[in-house]
C-alpha cells in the first residue's frame, strides 16, 4: 500500500509492534454525531512506566494536567537520556471547562556567564565540548517549575500526589532497558567525569546493563521535597544549594537569584487552518509553529493526494526547505527580538513562498539567501493525553543531547540539560543537530534558546489529535508528517509508525529511513537535482492519541521505532 502522506512505502519500521490502545463505547454513536466529551482517558509516551503513572493518577481523581505532571515527573525518572527536570520543556494545554488553550513554556534560561565569547577557543572557534559537555552546557531548569505551575494553575490534585508514581519509581528502581544502555556507551567518557554522575550510573562499579535495576534515591527526594515545598523545593533551599555547588565544582557560573528567579511564561498558541483541520501549535521561542504553519499552507496549494510519490516527495520537501531557511534566520526567543510571526505565518507569505518553487525541479539550497535579516536524534521525549472531560495535553520535554550535559549534581539526582547549544553561540556555526543561527538566536542572560519541540493538536469536525515527538531538528518535519498522515485519514498507530523523511535547508540533502522512499521515487528525485541519502537509520519517538467524535472513539498510537513505550486507553466510570 503506497502512504499518501509523502508518497511512502508503508512498513513497520521495527519488527516489534507498539503498544497501542483503542477504546470504543458499548455502544456506539450514529454515525456523523459527536458527543459532548470522550468515552474516557488515552494516553501515549515513550515508556510503559510512565503511562501507567498517568493512568494511576487518572484513577485517583485527577484531570489531563495532573496526569501529565506524572507522566513528565516518571519520564525523568525512566527516560535521563531524553528529559529530566535538570531541563525543560512545552506544554500545549485545552482546558475543556473555558475551551481556552495555552502554551506553558519551560524553556531553559542562559545564565549570565554564558555570553557567546564563553564558547569560543583560543582561535575563535566554537569550544564543542564546552557547549555540550559539562556545566557551561547546562542552562537554568524549567521543567519542575513547570510541574508546580501546572498543579497550581490546572491540576485537581496536590503536586505531591501527582508526584507519588515517580518518586516511588525512582527510589524501587525500573529496569535498564537497551536505548540506556547505548546511549551510556556513547557518552561514557563525559558521564564518567563528574562525581555525581558516577555516583548514579555507576553505583555498582560498572555502567548500566540492560536487566539491571537502576534505582536514584537522591532524584526520589528531590521530587519529594518539590512535592512538599513547590517551586522553593528545587529552586531556593537544600536542592538549589547542591545545584549552585556542583556547577561551581566542576568550573561553571550559576548565581542563587538566577535559579530563584526563574519563571514559566504562559503565551498564546500559534493557531492556523489547513484544509478542513483547526491547527494549534508551539509559539516562539519553539520553530516548530512558525514552521509547520508555512509548510502547511504552502503545500495547501496543491492537492497532495493526485500527486505520484516523486511528486508528492518534491513538493513536500521544496516547502521544508523554505521554512528552514527562516528558521535559520528569524527566529529567537520573543522576549528578546523582535520575530515577525504574523508575516512569516501568513497565507500571503505562503503563497510568495510558494510560487518560488518550480514543480519538476529542485531549487539548491545555495540559492535561498543565509543572510541574516535586519535573524534536536531521540534526544528529548514526548506525550500526549486526553482524559474524560476532554482536557488534552501534548507535551515534549527535554535535556537536549543524550543525557544531557553528563553532568548530574551530587545529593541532587538531577541530571544538567546542555541546552546552551541550541542558542547560535557563533554565529553561522551548525550546532549539535546541524541548524545554524544568527544573532536572533544568541545567547543573552535570561534568554530562552529556540528550540524545534512541536508539541500541537489537530481539529476537524470528527476527529481531535494530540501529536509530538522528539527528533532535535526532526522533530517540526516529524509531526509534519504525522499531520498530513492523519489528513490521509490514517489511524494514530499508522501515524505513528509513519516511515520519515527530513530536508532542513543546510545541509542540502533529503534525508530517508531505510524503505521509506521506493527506489524509482529516489531515482526521479535525483532527476530532479535531489540529493538523497535513502537508507538512514530509523530516528524519532512520535506519540499521539485522538478522540473519534463521529464514533466516540478514542485511539492512542505510540512509536514502534521505541519497544518501551505504551498508548493505553481507559473507559470513562459509569455514571
Amino acid at each position: 500500500m503506497m502512504l499518501l502522506a509523502v508518497g511512502l512505502s508503508f512498513a513497520p519500521v521495527m519488527a516489534a509492534p507498539a503498544t497501542s490502545s483503542t477504546l470504543e463505547p458499548p455502544v456506539p454513536a450514529p454515525s456523523g454525531s459527536s458527543r459532548a466529551t470522550p468515552p474516557g482517558a488515552v494516553i501515549a509516551s515513550a515508556h510503559a512506566l510512565s503511562t501507567d503513572a498517568g493512568m494511576e493518577i487518572i484513577r485517583a481523581g485527577g484531570n489531563a494536567f495532573d496526569a501529565a505532571i506524572a507522566v513528565s515527573a516518571t519520564l525523568s525518572v525512566v527516560e535521563p537520556i531524553s528529559s529530566g527536570i535538570g531541563g525543560g520543556g512545552f506544554f500545549l494545554l485545552h482546558d475543556a471547562r473555558t475551551g481556552r488553550d495555552v502554551f506553558v513554556d519551560a524553556r531553559e534560561t542562559a545564565p549570565e556567564s554564558a555570553t557567546p565569547a564563553a564558547f569560543l577557543d583560543g582561535k575563535g572557534e566554537l569550544n564543542r565540548d564546552r557547549s555540550v559537555n559539562g556545566p557551561w552546557s547546562a542552562g537554568i531548569p524549567g521543567l519542575p517549575a513547570a510541574l508546580v505551575h501546572l498543579a497550581e494553575r490546572y491540576g485537581r490534585l496536590p503536586l505531591k500526589t501527582s508526584l507519588a508514581p515517580a518518586i516511588r519509581i525512582a527510589r524501587e528502581g525500573f529496569p535498564i532497558y537497551a536505548r540506556l544502555e547505548r546511549g551510556y556507551g556513547s557518552r561514557r567518557e563525559v558521564m564518567e567525569r563528574y562525581r555525581g554522575t558516577r555516583a548514579v550510573f555507576l553505583a555498582d562499579g560498572t555502567p548500566p546493563q540492560v536487566g539491571e535495576t537502576l534505582r536514584q534515591p537522591d532524584l526520589a527526594r528531590t521530587l519529594e521535597l518539590l512535592g512538599e515545598k513547590g517551586f522553593d523545593g528545587f529552586y531556593r533551599g537544600d536542592v538549589a544549594k547542591k545545584l549552585l555547588a556542583s556547577v561551581k565544582e566542576e568550573g561553571g557560573k550559576w548565581r542563587a537569584d538566577e535559579l530563584a528567579g526563574y519563571r514559566v511564561k504562559e503565551r498564546e498558541p500559534l493557531c492556523f487552518k489547513y484544509r478542513g483541520w483547526d491547527v494549534t501549535t508551539a509559539p516562539p521561542p519553539s520553530s516548530g509553529g512558525v514552521a509547520m504553519a508555512q509548510i502547511l499552507q504552502i503545500l495547501e496549494g496543491w492537492d497532495l493526494s493526485k500527486l505520484d510519490p516523486a511528486q508528492r516527495t518534491h513538493l513536500v520537501v521544496e516547502a521544508m526547505r523554505r521554512a528552514y531557511r527562516d528558521r535559520t534566520i528569524y527566529l529567537g526567543d520573543p522576549d528578546f527580538v523582535q520575530v515577525p510571526v504574523a508575516r512569516l505565518t501568513s497565507r500571503e507569505y505562503a503563497a510568495g513562498l510558494r510560487a518560488s518553487i518550480h514543480p519538476d525541479k529542485a531549487l539548491p539550497s545555495a540559492l535561498l539567501s543565509g543572510k541574516p535579516a535586519p535573524l534536536e536524534d531521540d534526544e528529548t521525549t514526548h506525550f500526549s493525553i486526553i482524559d474524560a472531560d476532554g482536557n488534552r495535553v501534548s507535551a515534549t520535554q527535554t535535556v537536549n543531547l543524550l543525557y544531557g550535559s553528563g553532568l548530574v549534581a551530587p545529593g541532587t539526582g538531577v541530571l544538567l540539560n546542555n541546552e546552551m547549544d541550541d542558542f547560535a553561540l557563533r554565529p553561522g556555526t551548525p550546532n549539535a543537530f546541524g541548524v545554524m543561527g544568527f544573532e536572533a538566536n544568541a545567547p543573552k542572560a535570561g534568554k530562552r534558546m529556540l528550540s524545534s519541540m512541536t508539541p500541537s493538536f489537530i481539529e476537524s469536525k470528527d476527529k481531535v489529535a494530540a501529536i509530538g515527538a522528539p527528533g532535535g531538528s526532526r522533530i517540526i518535519t516529524e509531526v509534519l508528517l504525522g499531520i498530513l498522515a492523519y489528513d490521509d485519514g490514517l489511524a494514530p498507530q499508522q501515524v505513528a509508525a509513519l516511515p520519515r523523511i527530513h530536508h532542513q535547508w543546510m545541509p542540502d540533502v533529503i534525508s530517508a529511513e531505510a524503505g521509506a522512499l521506493a527506489p524509482e521515487t529516489v531515482k526521479a528525485l535525483e532527476a530532479m537535482g535531489h540529493k538523497v541519502n535513502a537508507a538512514e537509520q530509523p530516528w524519532g519517538n512520535l506519540q499521539t492519541v485522538a478522540w473519534d467524535k463521529a464514533g466516540n472513539t478514542l485511539e492512542g498510537g505510540t512509536d514502534p521505532r521505541n519497544p518501551v513505550g505504551k498508548a493505553d486507553v481507559m473507559p470513562a466510570p459509569s455514571k
